[in-house]
């Protein structure tokens, strides 16, 4: 199992859990390998992938940090390594669903997709790398690609940004409402309040999506780990480290069931008071070691 990484995905001045858990994780992977688990370096994106989803004068504020406020939109302190860091990070967000298509199984160390919009970033995501992804599956010979986007908040930039492509839909179970918005035949979105019922939307949803849905190709699994409850932004009661390895073991479940090809991204995950780095690595490390197991490649 192929998954995506560089030092670059990193690379950015700014330390925050979204910019550096990367590592943290392929670090751990060093020390505590995972059987079948192979680290690969993804191809960066190019600015000719990125301007199909997002503004050209957004694009240049990114890699040229002017004007500023533009450039800081997703709440970063911009410098220079903020360009080559996001090309990267999402580069490997395309590679993980090409090489998906291939072997049936892919992922990649990145985070910081869904809230990003055409026109600016939002919520520590400075591009949508989850649109431009499932754009390259599309234009690679997949046609159809679900959202699957289990990150404790809801991904309204995701949402703002497939209404024009009858292709790709999107699945999403959040905790918490930032970036709230109203479902739509393509984009459904359940908003749940108690960890009795987590994991119970989730089954519900992934009925609707055989029933509601097309034949799909791929999915694109963000797999956020924010909604545990000891975590700082978004953490919801009750949600334990065993109740998201149980949700981790029903996605994957899910997708060998149908033969549903499955590339996943990491998503959200953030240090407080109740939660330190091994912690979170450790639980980002539960997807990574149920795709493994999972037996979906090819």
């Amino acid at each position: 199992m192929k998954v995506f990484y560089s030092a670059d995905y990193v690379g950015a001045g700014y330390a925050f859990e979204t910019t550096r858990k990367a590592k943290w994780v392929a670090d751990s992977l060093l020390t505590d390998p995972i059987a079948k688990l192979e680290l690969v370096a993804p191809a960066p994106l190019s600015w000719q992938q990125l301007a199909q989803v997002h503004e050209p004068e957004y694009l240049r504020a990114v890699q040229t940090g002017v004007p500023l406020e533009l450039a800081q939109s997703q709440e970063f302190t911009w410098d220079a390594g903020l360009w080559p860091m996001v090309l990267a990070s999402n580069g490997g967000a395309v590679a993980a669903a090409l090489e998906a298509l291939r072997s049936g199984l892919a992922g990649s160390l990145s985070s910081g997709l869904h809230h990003a919009r055409r026109a600016a970033g939002a919520g520590y995501c400075t591009f949508n790398g989850l649109v431009v992804a499932a754009r390259e599956a599309l234009a690679a010979g997949a046609r159809s690609v679900l959202i699957l986007d289990l990150d404790a908040h809801c991904g309204g930039g995701t949402a703002s940004l497939i209404g024009d492509q009858p292709g790709i839909w999107q699945w999403d179970v959040s905790v918490d409402d930032y970036d709230r918005y109203d479902s739509s035949e393509r984009s459904r979105l359940q908003l749940v309040n108690s960890s009795d019922a987590y994991l119970g939307a989730i089954e519900s949803s992934l009925r609707q999506v055989a029933q509601d849905g097309p034949h799909f190709d791929l999915c694109l699994y963000n797999a956020g780990m924010d909604p545990f409850e000891g975590c700082s932004d978004g953490g919801l009661a009750g949600i334990t480290r065993s109740l998201l390895a149980a949700r981790e073991e029903m996605v994957f479940d899910w997708c060998r069931q149908r033969g549903l090809p499955v590339a996943f991204l990491l998503a959200g995950g953030y240090i407080g008071e109740k939660l330190d780095q091994q912690g979170l690595v450790d639980l980002h490390r539960l997807t990574l070691s149920t795709a493994a197991q999972s037996s979906l490649v090819r």
